[in-house]
């Protein structure tokens, strides 16, 4: 179990960002968008940077829930600066419920794949990438797939 947390952090530590804006929400949201549609995906897709959305998109199979579980995805990755799939890896690898181990409720903070948290390099965190409607382990891959097709196109 450890090596998967210590394959998580890696990626925490190697997807980040030389700034995040507006246009590397659009282009990495819009990107995302264009593949899952490729691929008939049904996925909701939310960019957020602090407080503010920067992107949002709902495609074909979705529905209201995906919007809640991105809310209680991003709650999960503000409150403790990693994914949701880290978490919820973390929380299985003690055997523990995220309301035994941090005493907050599952209903406001969602510890499953699909959000990723939006790393400036020497800045720190400044948001959070989110896909919901697949399992949560596929949700997780999309994120960083997206944030690595990303990234390797800015160099």
């Amino acid at each position: 179990m450890t090596d998967i947390l210590e394959q998580l952090l890696q990626e925490e530590r190697e997807l980040q960002f030389g700034e995040f804006n507006e246009e590397t929400a659009w282009q990495l949201g819009s990107g995302l968008v264009k593949a899952c549609v490729r691929k008939g995906l049904p996925v909701t897709i939310d960019i957020v940077r602090g407080e503010h959305q920067l992107f949002h998109a709902s495609l074909h199979g979705t529905s209201a829930d995906n919007d809640e579980w991105v809310k209680r995805k991003v709650r999960l990755v503000y409150r403790f600066g990693h994914s949701s799939f880290y978490i919820g890896q973390l929380l299985k690898s003690k055997g523990k419920s995220i309301e035994q181990m941090f005493l907050i409720p599952e209903s406001q903070y969602a510890p499953h794949g699909g959000c990723f948290p939006i790393i400036v390099k020497n800045t720190g965190m400044v948001g959070a990438i989110t896909v919901s409607g697949l399992p949560q382990e596929e949700d997780h891959k999309l994120v960083v797939w997206a944030i690595r097709d990303y990234l390797s196109k800015e160099k």
